[in-house]
């Protein structure tokens, strides 16, 4: 991983708020010339730490109204277990993000879908015939808070 510089930061910051920002207008906010300011971005985006550019987009709007937390229990702590639920969550495109974690459950999922309907017909026919699971737990968000939010980066000398 290429160590950032002042100059790094400020690039990821406005890419953050903003990914369509043209190069000029980076170069000229960050202080640098185009050539090195874009140089500075696709060595960033060939190492991995900018992954890629998406839209945001609203889900309501799109008539996507549900979003569950979805916990999952993983049979027989094993790495095999724990591996074929990870391949079976990668594979269910209604999961926007999912999670191993600690504590009483093992992965945690956000599964965004239309409605109620259309989340028991996602349990039903996918999410309960998942490998090795032997428990699942859902959780409706009321309301979103804060989503998508740009990453705090760690502060750099």
């Amino acid at each position: 991983m290429p160590k950032l510089d002042k100059f790094d930061h400020a690039i990821l910051d406005l890419l953050q708020a903003d990914a369509r920002t043209a190069n000029v207008e980076i170069a000229e906010r960050v202080g640098l010339s185009q050539s090195p300011c874009l140089r500075r971005i696709r060595l960033m985006e060939e190492s991995g730490i900018i992954r890629g550019y998406r839209a945001d987009l609203d889900r309501r709007m799109l008539g996507l109204e549900l979003t569950v937390f979805v916990a999952f229990k993983v049979a027989r702590h094993t790495r095999e277990n724990a591996d074929a639920l990870h391949e079976a969550l990668l594979d269910i495109p209604e999961v926007v993000a999912c999670y191993m974690i600690s504590g009483e459950s093992d992965f945690l999922a956000e599964v965004v879908v239309e409605n109620l309907s259309a989340y028991e017909t996602l349990l039903t026919e996918k999410l309960l015939v998942l490998p090795n699971v032997t428990d699942i737990r859902s959780n409706f968000a009321i309301r979103s808070v804060k989503t998508g939010g740009p990453l705090k980066l760690p502060v750099r000398t």
